[in-house]
Parts: C-alpha cells; structure tokens; sequence
C-alpha cells in the first residue's frame, strides 16, 4: 500500500512538470514577436526607487552636485539640415569572434529647430496608448530621418519616462532618475539624470524630452559603470541589469559632438546573435568624437528611417512572415525641416524654412503681436504691418526720439561726416560748425584775423596780430609762432595775410571797365584841358577889354559911302554915326 502510495506521488510529480514544461513553451512561444531586451518589467510600476539626492551621492566626487551635462547646440543656418552616413564597421565579440555590423549617424546642424520627439501616431498617442511603426509616425511629421526614442511598456503600451513634444509636456515621470535628453528653450543640449524640477523649469523650459536607459558616454568618457549604481534593477526584465548591459543586440542612440551638432545612432542587430552591446556603441561613438550620448530602445525597438521609408533590417525575429514587423513602437526621434516658434507661426502666418511670414496686421518673429495702430507712432512715424516706420531723423519703438549724436537720416543709420567737432542735422547732415571752424564739413579753422561763429568776426588786436579763432582774444605769442621775426613794433604776419584774404576777394567780384590809374590818367588830363580853357579865357577877356576904351574913336563906313557919298565932315560929325550906320573900320581909323 505504500509504494502505490510513492507511486503515485511520483507519477503526479512527473505530470505536474509535463505540464508546467508544455506552458513555458507556449508562453514563450506566443512572445517571440516580442522583443528579447526588455529592461521594464511589465507587471512593475516603471522607474528606480532612488532618489535624486541619492544619484548626487551615488556619482564621483568630480561631478559635484551636477547629475546632468549641458552643452550649446549647433546653430549652422542653411542645407543641409542634416547628413547621414552609412557605415559597416568590424568589432570583436567577447568570446573573440571578429564579426561584422552595419548601422547609421546622422549628424544634425540646428538641433533645435530641426529635431522633434513624436508621440507614436502622432500627438496624443502617450495619452491613449497607442503603438504605431517609426515609418507611419514620422510621415506625419515629414521627417527627412528618424528612429525610435525611448521605452514603452509592451503590456500596457504605456509611454515611459518624462516625454516633452514640441514644446508640451506629455509625461511627467516625477523624477524618476533614468538617462535622459532634451533641448532647452535657448538650444542647449541636455543629457543625464533630472529631477522634476528641472524638467519643469519655467525659466528655460525642455521643448524636446526623452528618456532612455545607461548614461553611455559623460564628457567624452565611459560611464556605463557609474550608471548601473545609480539607476534602478529592478525596472529590467531581460535577466539582470549587467546581463542587459552586455546582451549583443540591435540598439540605438543619442548624442552630440564638439560642435554642437546632435548625432542620432543605429545599429542593425538581432538579441545574442547581431549588433553590439553598450560597451561596444559607447566605445564606438567616442572614437566618432561624441562627447554626451544615452542609450535608446533597442532590440526589436531599433529602426531607421530616411523619407518617410524603411532604411534599415527592422527588429529581431523579422525572417518569419507571420510575425508583425517592423515592429510598432512609442516616442520617436525626427529630423525635419526647420520649424518655426511656435510651429503653427500662432496663427496668424505660415511657417517657410523656420521662419514665419505673418499676415498683414501682425509682427514676426511668432506672428503673436499686433502691429501698430496710429497715433502710435506719434507726429514722426507711420504705421505697416511691422510696427513704426519712423521719418528720417527719428528712432525709437514709437519714433519719439532724436537720432544719437553722429548719426542721421532714415532709421538713424547714416554716420555723420563733419570734422573738428561740428554736428550734423539729423535730417539731412547737414554740418553745424563749432567757433573757429568753417567749410562744409568745418574741415576749415578760421582764415587769420577772423574768429567766432562762421568766421564771421574780425579780431581787433593791437598791430593787426592774429587772435584765438574761437575766443577772438589776442596773443602775441600766437603771432611770435607764425613768423619768429615778428615783433610788437612791427606788423604781424596777419596784416599781408589778411590783405591778400581780402585781394583773393576783390578778385572774384565783378572788374570796372578802367583800372583806377586809367581814371586818374583821364581825370588828371580833363582838369588840365579845363584849366588851360579857363587860362585861354580870362587871357582873352583881358584883351577884349582894352579894345573897348578906344572903340569911340572909330566907326563903321560901308564901302560905297567911302566911295564918295560922305565927306571929311561927316567922318567928323558926332551925328553922321548915329544908328550905328556910320562905324568906321579899324583900319581905316588907322589911317585918319
């Protein structure tokens, strides 16, 4: 009776094993589509019970108090947004089997405007859940490349880590201390562990995050062992954390290089058969100059992507047919065209090549703000679409402010050209000349022996000496070091100076028909002809005069009354030279 007892209890034993062998093959059976690097444990709530005090505490004492490092993104402007590169590289196996594998970097220049994390199946999909291929997710986007991001929970389907998208934070994982990136606000590129207080800052938000597992490369040197001290074990569920760490397999990628530019990594691969395991990408991506780089999903999870197609040997287990693949994975990393902030230009405009082009009515850069409206440009400016067009000599916001010394014209941007001091109209330029100065562009100092405003004012010093240009007051010293001859006793310097000044004048004002000797010339011979005239005159009244005492003495006789008609008598008598009729010739007196 008692061996059939022992008998039995051995039979049920051998059953009970049968049974439990036969589930464990249908299980795993029913998960081979699945892949075979899960490092979150479905059945777990996901993330390490350390804290963030505990990873400062945890990490060399050279690192201080920072858990994360920071780097200024690239920001080359232009084509192309990104270059990807194909390689086939040769790594040696643990075992010492040399093998081959082939993968992918993409280096991206302006990692802020051009990289996005997408929710899977676009936005709103961490919310619901949803799974979706890298290939459908980023056809959404036009991405030009992209690959996936960071884990999911293949029970729940559950977005796992913190994930912000574009600038709106989908998942908050309450500073569960994984290996993380993102880009800041300002460009910065950030990779490691964060609290939540970083991943909510206000001052500089994320606009991009993801989290991966194994910080991979920290400032250019390995640090896959500070990372397994530091992150949780228990959220992996391929065996244990170093058998997770060491697994070849298919993996990808993030980092940066010295320059600023964001390196996305691929690697072709199948769990314990191709790929590499971390030790191997972060040797590999340092000998390719990355300076900061994490560990993405990998495994099945690992795809490439260029245009919106298929660029790469998909996830494990894709030889079958029957099994789904590529594989539907959560967030994904995508390099597209430049985006403008925000994306959608607020409304008011269209996004071209990362800038906006506002509609009329509202400013760039984000299209966000009105544009003027009078009077709010005030008596000196108008309004257009892009705010106050100010009239030449006006500057400000509001155009209510003068052009800044040295400066005129449209929009304040001509530079002034006078010398010595002189300012210009900030309408024109036209230059205003200090005392002293003259000329155009006051190039000129006052001619000697003048002085003032315009050199407008003569100097008044003793022996024509010159004076201070501006002040007008004299100093002989002044004259003593124009002319080392020159004495108080004599002229200065200035008077011949001055006298040719004023002949360079009289040159240029209009000439008199005579010099002013050809005038002396003729005047001085007009007075001599009117003082010989008046000679010749009063000589000849003089003359005129003498005759006149004698002119009783004689008459006139006609001819014919010489002739005959009048005898010695009448000659004689008084009466016959009444009427005038009997004046007698001089010449005939003469001979009475």
């Amino acid at each position: 009776m008692a061996t059939y007892r022992v008998n039995s209890l051995f039979i049920l034993l051998i059953l009970r094993f049968l049974i439990t062998l036969q589930l464990s093959e249908k299980n795993e059976g029913n998960n081979l589509y699945e892949d075979l690097l899960l490092p979150y444990a479905p059945s777990q709530r996901h993330g390490p019970s350390h804290s963030h005090r505990f990873v400062r505490d945890c990490q060399s004492v050279e690192h201080g108090n920072v858990t994360h490092e920071s780097w200024r993104s690239s920001s080359k402007p232009g084509l192309p947004v990104a270059e990807s590169k194909m390689f086939v590289s040769h790594i040696g196996a643990a075992s010492g089997k040399p093998r081959w594998v082939s993968g992918h970097m993409t280096f991206v220049n302006d990692p802020l405007r051009t990289v996005s994390v997408l929710e899977p199946g676009g936005a709103g999909g961490c919310r619901i859940h949803c799974l979706e291929t890298v290939e459908r997710t980023s056809r959404l986007k036009k991405c030009l490349y992209s690959q996936n991001g960071g884990y999911f929970n293949t029970k729940t389907r559950e977005c796992l880590g913190n994930v912000v998208s574009d600038g709106t934070l989908v998942r908050n994982s309450r500073g569960i201390q994984n290996a993380q990136f993102g880009i800041k606000k300002d460009g910065t590129l950030v990779f490691g562990y964060l609290s939540e207080e970083d991943v909510l800052d206000k001052i500089n938000p994320f606009v991009q995050l993801v989290s991966g597992v194994v910080w991979l490369l920290r400032n250019g040197i390995t640090y896959i062992n500070e990372s397994m001290a530091i992150e949780c074990k228990e959220t992996q569920e391929t065996g244990s954390f170093l058998r997770f760490v060491n697994a070849i397999s298919a993996r990808t990628a993030v980092g940066h290089d010295r320059d600023g530019r964001l390196v996305l990594f691929h690697i072709d691969g199948q769990t314990d058969s191709r790929g590499m395991n971390l030790w191997q990408v972060a040797e590999f991506l340092k000998d390719q100059g990355v300076v900061n780089a994490i560990n993405l999903d990998g495994g099945g999870s690992a795809t490439y992507v260029v245009g919106g197609s298929l660029a790469s040997y998909p996830s494990d287990h894709c030889d079958n047919p029957m099994w789904r693949c590529p594989r539907n994975v959560s967030t994904v990393l995508c390099v597209h065209e430049p985006l403008c902030q925000p994306e959608d230009c607020s409304g008011n405009g269209a996004c071209v090549w990362g800038s906006c082009v506002c509609q009329q009515g509202w400013r760039p850069p984000a299209c966000d703000t009105p544009t003027c409206q009078a009077p709010a440009c005030g008596d000196h400016g108008v309004c257009n679409q892009y705010g106050c067009v100010c009239d030449a000599g006006w500057m400000g916001s509001n155009c209510s402010e003068v052009c800044l010394p040295g400066f005129y014209g449209d929009g304040c941007n001509q530079t002034c050209e006078c010398w010595n001091g002189g300012s210009c109209d900030p309408v024109h330029g036209l230059c205003t000349c200090p005392a002293g100065y003259q000329g155009v562009l006051c190039e000129q100092e006052c001619a000697i022996g003048l002085y003032g405003i315009k050199c407008a004012q003569e100097c008044h010093c003793q022996d024509m000496c010159p004076c201070d240009p501006v002040t007008g007051t004299c100093n002989i010293t002044n004259a003593e070091e124009l002319n080392g001859t020159m004495h108080r006793a004599a002229y200065c310097l200035a008077t011949q100076m001055l006298k040719i000044w004023k002949e360079k004048d009289i040159a240029h004002q209009p000439k008199p028909y005579f010099t002013e000797a050809t005038w002396m010339i003729i005047s001085s011979v007009l007075c001599t002809l009117l003082l010989a005239s008046f000679t010749c005159n009063l000589v000849q009244s003089r003359r005129n005069s003498g005759v006149l005492l004698y002119r009783w003495d004689y008459s006139y006789l006609p001819p014919s009354e010489i002739n005959g008609r009048l005898s010695l008598e009448d000659l004689t008598d008084p009466a016959s030279f009444e009427n005038g009729s009997r004046d007698v010739c001089l010449e005939l007196g003469s001979k009475l």
